[in-house]
């Protein structure tokens, strides 16, 4: 038996996007509409970051007539259920969540809310209604302070070292439980250092472009010796739509998984850059120097990310490859139109 099957949903497939007010969330829902998908857009449009984005992110998708947008949030139980008994979805996308490592450190009842009570919602609404594919947003944070590189999903991930970390960590767990139970297929995503245009605000490029062009300091951790695996929105987006109709199924032989239709991936660069190296991108780009603070390693952070792809390739053939200084290139343009024009 293989690993997975493939199943192409029609043009017309009706598909959840939780988070699509959200960085990857808008990203998605837009190649979603130009394939022809009908798209229903879920978010809360909280202020973690400037809501004004995530409204301006919304008024594009807002233009396509294959998009219907839903505000709620994931931990309204009622709101979800509803959600799911009105509509029928072929594919839910799980792309909500309260983000960042350090804003874990000072609210952390928000990551539970959202990310465990909202995810088993999501879960939940999932089993009860028929949903042929269930892919949810984890991250590289899973892996914790790894000293092996790169970052192979049969890697162990026990060891998290911030909450937000270890609610994504659960997510999977939670996921694996309900593909056990109930036969959900469940694929999570990985995500290493998503960066580029229509970008999260509190996402260290974001604001480091920000406090460059205003003349402010940085802070940059560990002396600027981090090496992140950055990868470009755009390679994140093809890495998901190839992941969307390749279901898993249940195999023992797969990876040395547990034989239950559940997989994880993840969707990396598989070129991790200096910290440093990326502030020296961004100083060339702007034609401006920045002005550092250098500070010591902050606690939640990891020093290195570095994906194993290997798995991502193996079912979809596809590898991010955008190198840092294009997508930067890429997001410094749009960051002068949408904030500068």
């Amino acid at each position: 038996m293989p690993c997975t099957d493939t199943i192409m949903p029609d043009a017309n497939t009706r598909i959840l996007v939780t988070g699509a007010a959200g960085f990857i969330g808008f990203h998605l829902s837009r190649r979603l509409l130009e394939r022809g998908c009908q798209v229903v857009g879920l978010d809360n449009l909280n202020d973690y970051y400037d809501a004004g984005l995530k409204q301006s992110r919304l008024e594009i998708l807002l233009q396509q007539p294959g998009f219907r947008f839903v505000r709620a949030s994931l931990e309204d139980n009622a709101a979800i259920a509803k959600l799911f008994a009105d509509q029928s979805f072929h594919t839910v996308f799980n792309l909500a969540a309260q983000a960042g490592v350090r804003y874990s450190l000072t609210n952390p009842h928000a990551y539970i809310a959202s990310n465990i009570n909202g995810f088993l919602n999501i879960l939940e609404g999932c089993r009860g209604h028929n949903i042929k594919h269930l892919i949810f947003a984890s991250s590289s944070s899973v892996y914790g302070v790894s000293s092996k590189a790169p970052f192979s999903e049969n890697d162990p991930a026990d060891q998290p070292v911030s909450l937000y970390a270890a609610t994504k960590r659960s997510n999977e767990l939670m996921a694996h439980t309900y593909a056990h139970l109930y036969g959900l297929p469940c694929t999570g995503l990985r995500f290493f250092t998503v960066y580029g245009p229509w970008g999260r605000p509190d996402m260290a490029y974001f604001k480091f472009t920000k406090a460059i062009l205003e003349g402010t300091a940085i802070d940059v951790y560990n002396h600027g010796r981090m090496l992140r695996d950055f990868t470009y929105i755009d390679d994140i987006i093809e890495g998901i739509i190839r992941i969307m109709p390749i279901m898993p199924v249940a195999d023992p032989a797969c990876d040395g998984a547990a034989p239950v239709p559940c997989r994880i991936y993840n969707i990396g660069n598989n070129s991790p850059v200096e910290l440093d190296t990326m502030i020296r991108l961004l100083e060339r780009l702007l034609g401006r120097q920045a002005h550092k603070n250098l500070l010591p390693m902050q606690p939640g952070d990891v020093p290195s990310t570095c994906a194993d792809i290997s798995r991502l390739e193996h079912a979809t053939g596809f590898a991010p490859s955008t190198p840092l200084e294009t997508g930067l290139a890429r997001f410094v343009e749009w960051y002068n139109g949408y904030y500068r024009h």
